[in-house]
């Protein structure tokens, strides 16, 4: 069984780990996605442009689409798209931005209709105010 992930078939049904191109390298011990049995899980993203730098200091709406662009790369990566979304997981520090998030995903999401929760926590990492992590079919 090949288990190079630079030669495995990403529907196969053992994992297989990405990290697709125009996304910064992971900063822990992760990969963007992993891929198997024709579905891709995409590691929670936060509002990090691909040359690493995290943007802490901008807007929520700054950090918000930057994290569905980064959402939208890791999907493109594997050979998914938005229309395949199954589940959609948000994390935001302050709920108050819970409607100004729903504007901005729903424009970016358009006809797809993924199952989604919206979850308010304390904090995360770096100071940033939104992560996303999702589900899609390949």
């Amino acid at each position: 069984m090949n288990h190079d992930p630079h030669h495995a078939d990403p529907a196969a049904t053992y994992p297989v780990t990405h990290n697709p191109a125009g996304l910064a390298t992971p900063g822990g011990h992760y990969s963007h996605v992993a891929t198997g049995n024709g579905m891709a899980f995409i590691s929670g993203q936060l509002p990090i442009d691909a040359h690493g730098n995290k943007l802490a200091e901008a807007s929520f709406d700054v950090q918000a689409r930057q994290v569905l662009a980064n959402v939208e790369a890791a999907l493109a990566g594997v050979g998914s798209e938005i229309g395949k979304l199954l589940q959609v997981r948000v994390y935001l520090t302050d709920v108050a931005h819970w409607p100004a998030f729903n504007d901005l995903y729903a424009a970016w999401a358009g006809s797809a209709r993924p199952a989604r929760a919206v979850v308010p926590v304390p904090a995360l990492h770096f100071g940033l105010q939104i992560e996303v992590e999702a589900t899609a079919l390949l």
